[in-house]
């Protein structure tokens, strides 16, 4: 009952206020009922009283003001358009005839705007914010080399560009790979054999210093084949490095031959490593790697491998013939725990061909078969 007397007395208090702000305005030349009256405040604008009393006015809603129509944009004159989009304008001295009369001050003659060479042509549509290449003024070109030397000093400046080389690609680094270290069982049920492909590197990113080792034997025998290469390698555009040293095979004799060759990653990620070799006895042989990644998830990867070798002429007593002499192609499955270290499982498929098979024959050797291996590739 409290809050409805305190809600009453306030809308009295206010009635009287508002009532005052309205009578205030003087009001004259009323017509009309007594609930419904119009009448003119001092101003001469017309107010509309409710109910006899100034408390409650309804004044009608103001006259817009009418707004003036902007100007049309001239982008001919904003040099927005090529030329043959504009029409054809008066030159600036006739303008000045017609607006002044020919005795009228004398006005300067432009000669009109070359759209082409300011890049507004139709043609030529550079990219937003960049700036054609006839854009740039010949004083942009004719500066320093090294305008920075001239402020600190050219001993200062060639040690800051040394190290931002250095922290942006010219860094030296290193790696050993572990590509194969396996165990080949041959299906046939003859002895086991292993085998390792060892390859690692120092250098930056256009030159480096490569190691490479292969090799391979039987268990309780002797090694059958062992080589070592020392190569430098330069690169050769993205991808592909050429690499060019010394190979010196340990084993089954002492040999050493001239290397070049090429490593790198062939289109749809083939990894690629082939190279020649001209020994100290003039033979020439050849070998072909290529292997493919090929990620099942993550870290279960499968890789088809084949390696092939040719010789350009007979090396008795290596027991090779001349042409393809050897092909092994091959399929692992591998699991990387980390990156560093994946063992491996496959089968792999050797075959010597040619007069190389024809060779193994006659000593007693089974020219081709399939072997299964069981190895590890890590790196550090």
């Amino acid at each position: 009952m409290i809050r409805l007397l305190l809600i009453l007395a306030a809308a009295l208090l206010a009635f009287p206020v508002a009532a005052q702000d309205v009578v205030g305005n003087e009001l004259t030349d009323c017509v009309g009922p007594k609930e419904r009256q119009v009448c003119k405040d001092a101003e001469g604008n017309e107010v509309i009283v409710a109910q006899a009393t100034p408390a409650f006015v309804e004044r009608p809603p103001k006259r817009p003001v009418p707004i003036e129509p902007i100007a049309t944009m001239d982008h001919c004159a904003m040099g927005h358009l090529p030329p043959e989009q504009c029409p054809q304008k008066q030159t600036s001295q006739e303008n000045s005839v017609e607006a002044h009369g020919s005795s009228g001050p004398p006005v300067m003659d432009h000669a009109p705007m070359d759209h082409d060479a300011m890049g507004h042509g139709a043609d030529e549509k550079p990219a937003p914010g960049a700036a054609l290449e006839s854009a740039l003024p010949d004083r942009a070109r004719s500066g320093p080399e090294h305008a920075a030397d001239a402020v600190w000093g050219a001993e200062a400046m060639a040690a800051s560009r040394a190290e931002n080389r250095a922290m942006h690609g010219n860094m030296m680094t290193g790696v050993v790979m572990l590509e194969r270290l396996e165990l080949r069982v041959p299906l046939d049920g003859s002895g086991a054999a292993y085998l390792w492909d060892v390859q690692g590197w120092y250098g930056g990113d256009i030159d480096k210093l490569f190691f490479k080792s292969e090799g391979e034997g039987e268990f309780g025998g002797s090694v059958e084949e062992a080589e070592v290469q020392l190569l430098w390698s330069h690169a050769i555009g993205p991808f592909w490095d050429l690499q060019a040293g010394a190979r010196i095979d340990v084993e089954p004799e002492t040999r050493s031959h001239l290397a070049l060759g090429v490593q790198g990653l062939a289109p749809y990620m083939f990894h690629v490593d082939a190279a020649a070799f001209l020994s100290d006895r003039g033979d020439l042989t050849a070998r072909v790697e290529a292997e493919y990644d090929q990620k099942i998830t993550q870290r279960l990867i499968l890789q088809p491998r084949v390696e092939v070798e040719l010789a350009a002429q007979d090396i008795p007593e290596r027991r090779i013939g001349a042409g393809l002499t050897k092909i092994e192609p091959g399929l692992r499955l591998r699991y990387e725990f980390v990156r560093e270290f994946a063992p491996y499982l496959g089968i792999e498929y050797e075959a010597k061909l040619g007069e190389t098979a024809d060779l193994a024959r006659a000593v007693g050797d089974d020219p081709d078969g399939f072997k299964f291996v069981l190895g590890l590739r890590a790196w550090l």
